[in-house]
């Protein structure tokens, strides 16, 4: 299915809605997830990458997408950071972006609101459910399907892998996580396949975004537990 302009943060952002509940389910970390996609699609677009354990922007590089621009200029004014800082860093800024631009777009529906009457909210609600349930089954067929990686699409091979890693429970429980490790494996190595350099760098998004994860949850059942 042709995905128009939509980036991959936009389209991992997608994947973690609940069609029929028009709402994001079982994704307590989709912000870190949707980061992660940013920083890939950048890298792919090999105006960031890693340069000795700091990534490092092509200064005055843009794409004409807000999220992966506004990025991009973040990247330009931040101090030096690793793949894995950069996951956390401020990425419900990149979230609050992707929420903008698909409402923008026509994909989610905005609402203002007031809690208690005082503070303002933006409620967002799906759309364009069925767009949404084509995204999940090419990207489940990925995971799931008899093709060799090597001939699976690539933008859905990295959305397999990121959302597996970014535990998008909705799309990818962890069962299926757990039974289709060597698979994720290889789509990783098929979305990395164009340069040992992106292969690399993939490898260490990878990394990075399950190490937040992982703190992530570490935080919430530490907080939960008193």
């Amino acid at each position: 299915m042709p995905h128009g302009s939509l980036s991959l943060p936009a389209r991992l952002f997608l994947l973690g809605f609940d069609t029929e509940k028009g709402r994001v389910t079982g994704a307590p970390d989709l912000a870190l997830a949707v980061r992660a996609a940013a920083l890939v699609e950048l890298a792919r677009r090999r105006i960031i990458s890693d340069v000795d354990g700091v990534v490092t922007p092509v200064f005055d590089a843009r794409t004409g997408d807000p999220v992966l621009d506004e990025l991009m200029e973040l990247a330009e004014e931040s101090r030096p950071r690793s793949w894995r800082t950069w996951i956390g860093y401020r990425s419900g800024a990149t979230l609050d972006t992707v929420r903008r631009q698909l409402a923008s777009e026509g994909y989610l529906s905005a609402e203002r609101k007031r809690i208690f009457g005082l503070f303002p909210v933006t409620r967002y609600g799906l759309e364009r459910a069925g767009y949404v349930e084509v995204l999940r089954a090419e990207v489940l067929g990925a995971l799931e399907g008899a093709e060799p990686a090597g001939r699976v699409d690539e933008d859905d091979a990295v959305l397999a892998v990121l959302a597996a890693t970014g535990k998008l429970r909705g799309l990818i429980p962890g069962k299926a996580r757990r039974t289709h490790q060597e698979r994720l494996d290889d789509l990783a190595a098929r979305a990395g396949g164009l340069s040992p350099e992106l292969g690399q760098s993939l490898g260490d998004i990878r990394a990075a975004l399950a190490a937040a994860v992982k703190a992530a949850e570490a935080a919430r059942a530490s907080a939960g537990g008193g």
